[in-house]
């Protein structure tokens, strides 16, 4: 692709600029979204890698010419190479000459292959592409208001966001959240009561319970489908004895009193965050705790700015704020419940106390709050 200096280009449609364009400014600005555009094409391109299992069969079988990757996936050649140099000129391979084989780093399988790891983007990468199919109803809500319900949503994005977010489950909760926390920790010790609002599909109250097996766990879900599949994984890991899932929107009320509520990722996209936050008030126990992890973001507009605050706005159209807004909800969206609203609504809802629990990571905040 030529690099030299872009011609300009006349345009006909009438401007309110104050001043005519800085060229050099024009042409950084034109290649950022080249390159952003780039990174949206990669991100497809690893959505096959991940779905056709590309990826994990050159880490576990080593470099591979397209024929002999075609081969053993038992995919077409033609469609395998394309791939196979698109990824090589993304830098996701490296490609050997003399051979003509292609490699996946070893660097890069974390990202790309190790399910469940702390760094695995498998779940990101089947969550995008059908994020993506929402695009004409989101249209129409820019034109006229409302949003997307949580039953428009495909299975690809329910499953990609539980293999994304098991990574947090299988590397955090037990080993660092958990600890962090040392009254929680007591009552799951002794054998105390859990329950998780917006569960989805039960990953957080399905490791709790192999971990700790004295206490026991309610899951409660507004999706049908998750609360199926939920109830299915617990029996399948073993604890379907202790951990129970039931269809429920928390809003209007829990139907039991727990030593431990809490939520991963639901306060900020709820239809109602504060009538959650009131039951969840009154639900608990004397001495309860309830668990909040949410969005690391700030209270202005420039603490988000960066890549993954950009990430972050554009999941909230996608998914957070529409399928609040759908049903008429706050529409807080995935960037609306910086640490100074939780309190604030926490305070409203009758809690005393809100503490932030420390927590070296980009994406989320770990609160723990008591009545």
């Amino acid at each position: 692709m030529s690099t030299q200096p872009l011609e300009p280009t006349p345009h006909h449609q009438t401007s309110h600029r104050a001043k005519a364009p800085d060229p050099e400014k024009t042409e950084a600005f034109v290649m950022r979204v080249l390159g952003d555009v780039s990174a949206a094409v990669t991100t497809l391109m690893s959505s096959f890698g991940d779905r056709l299992g590309l990826f994990k069969d050159l880490d576990r079988h080593g470099p591979a010419t397209a024929a002999e990757l075609a081969a053993r996936t038992k995919l077409n050649e033609r469609y395998v190479r394309e791939w196979l140099h698109g990824m090589a000129a993304a830098g996701y391979l490296t490609w050997d000459a003399a051979s003509n084989r292609f490699t996946l780093p070893p660097e890069h399988a974390p990202a790309l292959c190790e399910e469940n790891g702390a760094f695995f983007f498998g779940g990101m990468h089947q969550m995008l592409p059908s994020l993506a199919g929402q695009m004409g109803l989101l249209e129409r809500a820019f034109h006229e208001g409302g949003g997307i319900p949580l039953a428009a949503y495909d299975d690809d994005w329910w499953t990609g966001l539980t293999r994304f977010t098991n990574g947090w489950f299988e590397n955090h909760l037990t080993q660092s959240w958990i600890p962090g926390m040392p009254d929680v920790l007591a009552k799951l010790e002794e054998g105390g009561s859990w329950a998780d609002v917006g569960t989805g599909r039960g990953r957080a109250p399905i490791k709790l319970a192999q971990a700790y097996p004295r206490a026991r766990f309610d899951g409660f879900d507004i999706f049908t489908g998750n609360v199926e599949v939920a109830t299915r994984a617990a029996a399948a890991a073993g604890v379907g004895d202790r951990v129970r899932f039931h269809l429920l929107d928390a809003a209007k009320g829990l139907p039991g009193t727990y030593d431990v509520i809490s939520t991963f990722d639901v306060i900020h996209d709820a239809v109602d965050p504060a009538g959650i936050l009131r039951s969840i008030r009154k639900a608990l126990r004397p001495g309860g705790i309830f668990v909040c992890l949410d969005i690391n973001c700030g209270d202005e507009l420039p603490d988000n700015f960066g890549p993954i605050g950009s990430m972050f706005y554009g999941v909230s159209i996608l998914y957070c704020m529409t399928t609040s807004l759908a049903n008429g909800g706050a529409g807080l969206g995935t960037m609306g419940l910086p640490e100074s609203k939780l309190r604030a609504m926490a305070l409203e809802a009758g809690f005393d106390s809100v503490r932030r629990v420390p927590l070296e990571n980009p994406f989320n905040n770990l609160y723990e709050v008591r009545g």
